[in-house]
């Protein structure tokens, strides 16, 4: 009856914390049929497990915006396909909740704009990174607060992506608690002129300053290095077979490498030679977004 489909992202990309986001080639898929009751069927290995009725976040997430505008929701069953691993800093959860978004705008007739869509989902997230990918791909930067989000699309990014996936989960509360509580006026001044040469560099494809900001982000990877420790040989190993800049993917443990087109491949290769028990995939930029089919 309805197909909806929806990218993973990653964030950050170094010093761009809570406020940039990527789309990225990995997806969770539903098919949603009506149904005497609300069910969840998982039909991949990385969703055994979710729950599977009100319980579940897509469920929740769909149920609160039905209520917000008075709308009921008719019982669904919905097949869950995905292969965004859960707690790895691929957005798994964005995802989720972007597919709420659409489940509910589309089962109600609520005709949601992008803005609406964004600001619903930065809502649940906390910050629109993630969430701002998920929902319109590419490369996106946004700005949340409980009154309005603000998310920028870019233009095209041509790069290679890498990702290292570890066998463990690191679960985003556990990152934040690392993190400082606060900043000196220094410390911030620098941290934001940082992400501001990212943004710049990105913009213009200076993929050598784009790497070098991503080593000098001051906001979150130099505290979770205890967390993903592995993150500096990773680091090493890729920057030496050609890429350009190597970044924790969102709260991690995930770490993503980006290069030129065309190095990908050296940089793969060389990855899973090193890392041998963890995952390590080739992905690209999904540039479309969420998308739903009647």
């Amino acid at each position: 009856m309805l197909k909806i489909t929806v990218p993973g992202s990653t964030a950050n990309l170094g010093p761009g914390f809570d406020s940039i986001g990527l789309a990225i080639t990995k997806y969770l898929k539903l098919n949603v049929s009506f149904n005497d009751k609300w069910c969840f069927i998982p039909q991949t290995k990385e969703v055994v497990g979710i729950p599977s009725g009100k319980e579940n976040l897509i469920y929740i997430i769909a149920s609160n915006i039905a209520k917000q505008f008075n709308k009921s929701l008719p019982p669904c069953s919905i097949e869950v396909w995905s292969d965004i691993p859960l707690a790895r800093g691929l957005g798994s959860s964005a995802a989720a909740i972007a597919a709420g978004i659409e489940l509910a705008n589309a089962l109600c007739g609520l005709d949601l704009t992008q803005e609406q869509k964004v600001h619903i989902g930065s809502l649940s997230e906390g910050h629109p990174d993630n969430i701002g990918a998920s929902l319109m791909g590419g490369l996106v930067v946004g700005k949340h607060n409980e009154e309005s989000t603000f998310v920028v699309k870019l233009g095209d990014v041509d790069v290679d992506l890498n990702v290292v996936i570890p066998p463990y989960k690191v679960m985003t509360k556990d990152a934040r608690k690392v993190l400082p509580k606060t900043f000196t006026f220094q410390d911030a001044v620098q941290a934001s002129s940082v992400s501001n040469v990212l943004l710049a560099a990105l913009f213009t494809k200076n993929w050598d300053y784009v790497g070098r900001m991503m080593e000098q982000d001051m906001f979150h990877e130099r505290y979770r290095l205890g967390l993903i420790p592995e993150i500096e040989d990773i680091r090493a190993i890729a920057l030496e077979a050609g890429a350009f800049g190597v970044a924790l993917s969102g709260a991690g443990p995930t770490v993503i490498c980006f290069s030129e087109k065309g190095r990908g491949k050296d940089v793969e290769n060389s990855l899973r030679e090193q890392f041998p028990k963890y995952k390590v995939e080739q992905l690209s930029i999904d540039y479309i977004g969420s998308r739903v089919e009647m």
